[in-house]
């Protein structure tokens, strides 16, 4: 017994680096830019938080595929003005994570229990419960019969603690039971925003355009995450110096896109536009059609939920036919025409977009 009692400090010695090690290698954080859901590997600490979460899911592989251990994903926002918003990108965080150690880790949906907050900050906290190392046995030694008998009175559970386990076993079942419904309503959530970004309709404005007092206005129907069919149009007509001065076009451009990337924002697509202009700046004016096509691509950048910047410029050809005129005494004067082909940049734009049934 003196013996067993001297031992006693030394293992918990030994026991509290182990317990204090489990505990580091078990929580790993994520941080996220604020206001944005997008998961940045390079931001921050997260390459190094990831390495490691990766070497603990293949240390304990077998364990969490057979769903002896949960991986526990609690997503947090704060830094959006409201709660319901906040709730949606601390969704989306999660879910990104989630998505990481699925492409990359092979882990399934059900290995993971999930919850979302609209408080504390911009991450993404991921804890797995390493089980605890199991203790040496220890070589039985002869015990007095005394001493057994107030070891195993000291081992006998008493009635009251009996009902605590009792109780403990059903506050576990009970968690268990919430964090499955809370899966669920997180897949739910996550699905229903993939339908909706499966066919998805948005207005544009061509910003250049209206930098040049030209009026534009785009539809786009994304018919799926890779796929999107646009038609863009412009008008305007402008006189000044008692109409010797003129601009004036109409343009029709309708084009497709292919969506590319893990967030399928960057795009390459083919357009085609034809249209009338009658500008006249100096003494000569220039008034015909044109039309031709080309080669786009750009880059999407997410603003919010509903709103992004969309950059982009087309590389083609273009064919106009016009006559050339000038005015004399408000009279307009035929004075020739010319054609024009032309090679390059026919195209370019920052286009603000706003999708309406996101």
């Amino acid at each position: 017994m003196l013996k067993r009692i001297m031992f006693l400090p030394l293992f918990v010695l030994l026991a509290l680096p182990l317990g204090a090690q489990e505990k580091t290698d078990s929580v790993y954080e994520f941080r996220f830019v604020p206001k944005k859901d997008m998961f940045f590997i390079p931001y921050g600490e997260n390459y190094a938080e990831l390495q490691r979460l990766d070497a603990l899911i293949d240390q304990y592989r077998e364990a969490i595929t057979d769903g002896k251990i949960p991986i526990y994903v609690d997503g947090y926002c704060n830094s959006l003005p409201s709660d319901t918003e906040n709730l949606n990108v601390a969704l989306l965080r999660s879910n990104r994570v989630k998505s990481e150690l699925i492409l990359h880790e092979g882990m399934k949906e059900e290995s993971f229990v999930t919850h979302n907050y609209a408080e504390k900050g911009d991450w993404v906290v991921v804890r797995i419960p390493v089980p605890a190392p199991l203790q040496t046995r220890s070589v039985p030694v002869a015990v007095p019969e005394a001493e057994q008998t107030e070891e195993r009175n000291a081992l006998e559970p008493t009635e009251n603690e009996a009902v605590t386990t009792v109780g403990t076993a059903s506050d576990t079942i009970r968690h268990a039971e919430r964090s499955k419904a809370s899966v669920s309503s997180d897949l739910q959530s996550d699905d229903s925003q993939y339908k909706d970004f499966q066919s998805a309709f948005s207005l544009r404005f061509n910003l250049l355009r209206w930098a040049t007092l030209t009026p534009d206005l785009g539809l786009e129907w994304r018919i799926n995450r890779n796929f999107g069919v646009l038609l863009n149009g412009s008008w305007t007509s402008w006189s000044w110096s008692d109409k010797d001065r003129r601009y004036a076009l109409w343009k029709v451009s309708p084009e497709v896109r292919y969506y590319i990337g893990k967030e399928k924002r960057g795009f390459l697509g083919a357009m085609y536009h034809i249209g009338e202009f009658n500008y006249k700046l100096g003494d000569t004016g220039r008034q015909g059609d044109y039309q031709g096509g080309g080669i786009t691509g750009g880059y999407t950048l997410e603003l919010n939920r509903a709103l992004s910047l969309d950059f982009h410029a087309a590389l083609g050809y273009t064919y106009a036919d016009y006559d050339k005129y000038k005015v004399i005494d408000g009279v307009r004067v035929r004075a020739g025409s010319d054609t024009k082909n032309y090679w390059g940049i026919n195209q370019l734009g920052v286009t603000l977009v706003w999708k309406f049934n996101h």
